[in-house]
């Protein structure tokens, strides 16, 4: 029920009936005119009604409302509100409660939207992120996590950690961020599959500011990447290292022979300044080519693009290459369609001469080498074809490897120094192109390279 039939006010009209019939019962013995004590009854319950449902409906009426939309406010309904302006104080605080309920929406609002930012942001971390309380029960994993790790959120969160984190690594660092109440930082191999992923975990205590540990937070970096790199720059420079000692001994060991005076055999003196001349030869290709390398690769580096005539070039470059090929007897073909396309004329000189001269150092006596240039849709594909030694099928995502040689004492004693595919790979890939390749053992070499039109 609601304003004068409501359970309140109708318990006071109950009660007040009540105390008019026992007052009526008592002043009966003391009246004898029956008919006008009962209207005068009937006048003062009728009055004091009208006067209890004025005061319900206007005093204790609106302060059950306001109790009702507060009540609901408290339960999390923000859309809730108080009408009343029929008095000046239940107005004032009709204003007061729904302001107090639009604040809260406002509040409400921002409070969701920063939780939605924050796991946004947290989901979206490129490291995996795990939060525990001060007993050691997972409350937060994000995607990254799940994703390192699988199974799925409902799997950690909840639980104790050392039920569910299965790696070692991982349970010494919580224990010990618990037992030190500091930060630790550790690194351990993980395996998803038949990866192998190098994960850096750092571990880090939460502590209020009553100085009481309250829990601990995980962060773990995916640093395979920089693993690579570390080993990338070891072997470089190791192969460097391995590339350079062999001339520079060479020519240290011929010079303290001729330094000792042994000047008087002029063949001995010719072979030997021949040998350093060589040898010196080799270490200025291969700084060049390590030079040629690093310019590609840096941040500075711009292509010159030139209006490119595919025979022009190829004539350009013809002289070296057939006498190259005629000195090993190797039969050397071209075919080359009369196209034009836009490219840095000497980075793709120096992609033809590399593919080529590659092909003619793998490839026998009496074999044959083949260069092709024509356009295919809206590509200009540059084939190299050999009959030579082939590549190992399990060699040949390696083989743009810098220094990586398939045949070393070859590649080494015609004075290659193993860079030359990784140059070809770089200036490729800066002219937005692709470079693939297909090779069997004895069979021969087939390199394209597409470049855009």
């Amino acid at each position: 029920m609601s304003g004068p039939f409501s359970k309140v006010l109708l318990s006071y009209m109950v009660g007040l009936f009540i105390i008019v019939l026992i007052a009526g019962l008592i002043i009966s013995t003391l009246v004898e005119n029956i008919i006008f004590l009962i209207a005068v009854l009937v006048i003062v319950f009728v009055s004091i009604s009208v006067l209890f449902i004025r005061i319900y409906n206007d005093y204790i009426l609106p302060i059950e409302q306001a109790s009702d939309t507060i009540n609901e406010i408290g339960k999390g309904n923000y859309r809730a509100r108080f009408h009343n302006t029929r008095n000046p104080l239940h107005s004032k605080l009709s204003t007061n409660i729904n302001k107090l309920a639009r604040e809260l929406t406002e509040f409400s609002l921002q409070e969701q939207i920063q939780s939605e930012q924050l796991s946004t942001l947290i989901d979206n971390m490129a490291s995996g992120l795990v939060l525990l309380d001060e007993r050691g029960y997972i409350h937060l994993v994000n995607r990254k996590f799940i994703d390192l790790f699988g199974k799925t959120e409902k799997d950690y969160v909840g639980y104790l950690y050392y039920n569910v984190l299965e790696n070692e690594t991982l349970q010494e660092t919580i224990q010990k961020v618990f037992l030190y109440e500091g930060r630790v930082k550790d690194t351990f191999k993980h395996y998803i599959g038949i990866e192998n992923m190098y994960i850096e975990i750092s571990g880090a205590p939460i502590i209020n500011e009553r100085n009481i540990l309250k829990g601990a937070v995980l962060v773990l970096h995916d640093i395979t990447e920089l693993k690579k790199l570390e080993g990338m720059r070891k072997d470089f420079v190791a192969n460097v290292s391995h590339e350079l000692r062999t001339p520079i001994t060479s020519i240290k060991g011929f010079s303290e022979t001729l330094l000792d005076g042994n000047l008087d055999d002029l063949e001995a003196v010719s072979q030997f300044l021949q040998i350093i001349y060589h040898e010196s030869n080799r270490i200025q290709i291969l700084i060049e080519d390590l030079l040629s390398l690093s310019k590609l690769e840096s941040e500075s580096f711009r292509l010159v693009l030139h209006k490119i005539n595919a025979p022009e070039l190829v004539e350009s470059l013809m002289p070296a290459l057939v006498f190259k090929a005629e000195q090993k007897d190797i039969f050397f073909t071209t075919e080359v369609e009369d196209i034009q396309f836009k490219a840095d004329k000497d980075r793709i000189s120096q992609v033809i001469i590399n593919l080529v001269n590659n092909a003619l150092n793998y490839t026998p006596e009496k074999g044959e080498v083949s260069l092709s240039i024509f356009k295919a849709g809206s590509q200009v594909k540059i084939e190299v074809r050999d009959t030579g030694i082939g590549i190992p099928e399990d060699e040949l995502p390696r083989v743009f490897e810098r220094f990586y040689r398939v045949d070393k004492a070859r590649a080494r004693d015609s004075g290659g120094t193993g860079l030359g595919l990784a140059i070809v790979k770089h200036i490729v890939e800066v002219h937005d192109g692709e470079i693939r390749i297909d090779s069997e053992p004895d069979q021969g070499t087939i390199i394209r390279v597409c470049l855009p039109a």
